[in-house]
């Protein structure tokens, strides 16, 4: 097959100065063998330098020298623009990527998923870059950081403030790849694409559309060639016309920590009875009490955190299929997975492309979103893509931005208070040791979701954390469930360094969420809430 090359091969096809769209979601879908060789090359010669790399979703799995790591070489990289940076935990060295951008020897921007992914599809449709009202008010808009995450970044911005019929929005000029890098399972010898074993089909048709579509090339990494003629064509999701080279990794990974499970990629459906409900603790008390704002019959975003559990908690409760979940990497219903494997889905109903997940999303379409919070400030804007000392542990905003810009009811959990040592049972939370730092602040390091365009936007948002329940009104944050066993002025008032008022009807939260034994969870009306 003339298309088959080495990953050296196709590490010599990149040149200086390119810019490469790079097809991934952590682990998931990583094209790791031909990084690999482009890191190797370039530590041989030198070659090639400046590059400009895309990574709409996540940047690669970075447990080891993966991902991006690869090529995360000063003078290789200048710029990178990505939907988020996952790292390991904090008992792994800091990787390569954040050290560069740490020390400005790149220009790193944190630019939403959905937003980046519609870079592509102007870029390859030739029209000049993307309008949007998604990100103002956040970090994405420039009168804010405008994506930039250092200041090398913020010398070259990549998104203006433009008015248009009477509003203000946000322009991201296109920019233009000279070489993709996809990832699928299959290619015949032809280059026709499937994804049989893929967790996801992520982007990786628009971004070969992209270059393409601009006289780039398209490089594939897949498990395996197979004769012309022998797939389904309903089951390609890429042509082979858009297809330059095929790079054959037999060994590359389904997802961060996974060589293969079919379960991951549809082939098989798993019993309900084998997934684990979520262990005891008061992260499980959030997880419960969050999955109480949902109704039967909706369709649901679920973000990374402590909400990825309210699954499970559903599972326990015994209303499985009562919820459509509905996640950024592309996976509709079934049971969303957890660990290295978030992001996929066991038992889905279908498995989109994610650009398309994300006009769902930036369009508002579905009724509510659990998301995960790290700070609160007074005017209910949230951070989570940005704190302290270690910002590579937050890995930056992914779809989140896109996600909550029209999102009609937002439901965001987290504990109170940081590092509190907590004890949950008998109906009562315990305070053993109050938390380090305070999560509810006067100024948020990150403005992720900004509460006054959700104020504009009039949608409906909580915070729901393991001793309260705030909402956010129109004259500010407003505690209106206190957990039992709680004291309300010690252990929230006096936690928080914004005022939060109290309502006059507050309620005590139920105390079978304090329980260890099922809840009896009761979703609302089907429809309830709904605009």
């Amino acid at each position: 097959m003339k298309k088959v090359i080495s990953a050296e091969r196709a590490a010599s096809l990149i040149k200086s100065g390119d810019v490469v769209t790079v097809s991934s979601s952590s682990g998931l879908g990583c094209p790791d063998k031909v990084l690999q060789a482009i890191g190797e090359r370039f530590e041989r010669e030198g070659a090639p330098r400046n590059l400009t790399t895309l990574h709409p979703i996540a940047a690669g799995d970075m447990y080891g020298i993966k991902g991006i790591d690869h090529i995360a070489r000063p003078g290789l990289l200048a710029r990178v623009l990505g939907g988020s940076y996952p790292s390991g935990p904090s008992s792994l060295p800091m990787p390569a990527i954040w050290r560069m951008i740490v020390d400005n020897q790149v220009a790193a921007y944190n630019i939403p998923s959905g937003i980046l992914f519609d870079m592509h599809r102007d870029a390859a449709a030739r029209r000049p870059g993307v309008l949007t009202r998604v990100g103002l008010g956040t970090f994405v808009d420039p009168q804010q950081q405008g994506c930039a995450m250092n200041d090398a970044a913020a010398k070259l911005p990549v998104v203006r403030r433009e008015k248009f019929d009477g509003q203000e929005w946000l322009y991201f000029p296109a920019i233009v790849p000279q070489v993709a890098i996809i990832r699928a399972t299959t290619a015949d010898e032809r280059g026709n694409l499937t994804y049989e074993h893929e967790g996801a089909l992520l982007g990786g048709l628009d971004q070969a559309l992209a270059a393409r579509n601009n006289g780039g090339i398209v490089i594939a990494q897949v498990k395996r060639v197979v004769r012309d003629g022998s797939l389904r064509p309903h089951d390609v999701h890429v042509p082979g016309n858009l297809v330059d080279y095929v790079v054959i990794d037999p060994a590359q990974m389904q997802t961060t920590q996974t060589l293969y499970d079919p379960a991951i990629s549809g082939e098989i459906m798993q019993p309900l009875a084998t997934f684990d409900f979520q262990a005891w603790g008061a992260e499980k008390v959030i997880a419960r009490r969050a999955a109480m704002e949902l109704a039967h019959g909706w369709a649901v975003n679920l973000g990374f955190g402590i909400c990825a559990n309210v699954p499970r908690i559903l599972l326990e409760e015994g209303l499985h299929g009562e919820v459509t979940w509905a996640i950024e990497q592309g996976a509709v219903g079934g049971m969303p997975l957890l660990g290295f494997a978030f992001g996929c889905a066991s038992n889905a109903d279908a498995i989109v492309p994610s650009p398309h997940q994300f006009t769902y999303f930036q369009g508002g379409g579905f009724d509510a979103t659990l998301l995960s919070f790290l700070q609160v400030d007074g005017d209910g804007s949230v951070n989570v893509s940005k704190l302290g000392a270690k910002p590579y542990l937050t890995a930056g905003c992914g779809g989140f931005v896109d996600i909550t810009a029209h999102a009609r009811r937002i439901v965001f959990s987290g504990f109170f208070t940081a590092g509190a040592q907590l004890e949950v049972g008998d109906g009562v939370l315990r305070i053993l040791k109050e938390g380090r730092s305070r999560k509810f602040v006067k100024t948020a390091e990150h403005v992720t979701f900004s509460g006054r365009i959700g104020r504009e936007r009039s949608q409906r948002v909580s915070y729901v954390t393991e001793r309260c329940v705030v909402d956010m009104e129109r004259d500010g944050l407003v505690v209106r469930e206190v957990a039992p066993g709680i004291d309300i002025k010690r252990d929230v008032l006096e936690q928080a360094e914004i005022p939060l008022r109290v309502a006059p009807d507050l309620k005590v939260m139920d105390a079978a969420l304090f329980r260890t034994a099922p809840f009896g969870l009761k979703l609302k009306a089907e429809g309830a809430g709904r605009v």
